[in-house]
């Protein structure tokens, strides 16, 4: 395998990954910013307004996202098996 190859594979790992991850990231980072400017507004300091709210939108938008989520995995297996199968090449 050549240098460039590993590069390649690097690289489309990285973006499958922040594909995969930045939908629930991205969701749990606003809804946890929205509860922190309502609970500094309010004084409500309770630790269970912060975590269930972000578990129930994570999950969610993990349910809504799985079909993308799938076809990125797919693609992404793809893509390796026909980069290990070009080794000896």
């Amino acid at each position: 395998m050549q240098y460039q190859q590993f590069i390649t594979v690097g690289h489309e790992t990285i973006m499958s990954v922040l594909m995969l991850i930045g939908p629930a990231l991205l969701a749990s980072l606003v809804i946890g910013l929205l509860i922190g400017i309502f609970q500094a507004a309010t004084s409500i300091n309770e630790a269970t307004l912060t975590f269930v709210p972000k578990l129930v939108v994570v999950v969610g938008v993990l349910a809504l996202s799985a079909p993308f989520m799938i076809s990125t995995v797919s693609g992404f297996f793809a893509f390796v098996f026909s980069e290990v199968s070009r080794v000896n090449r």
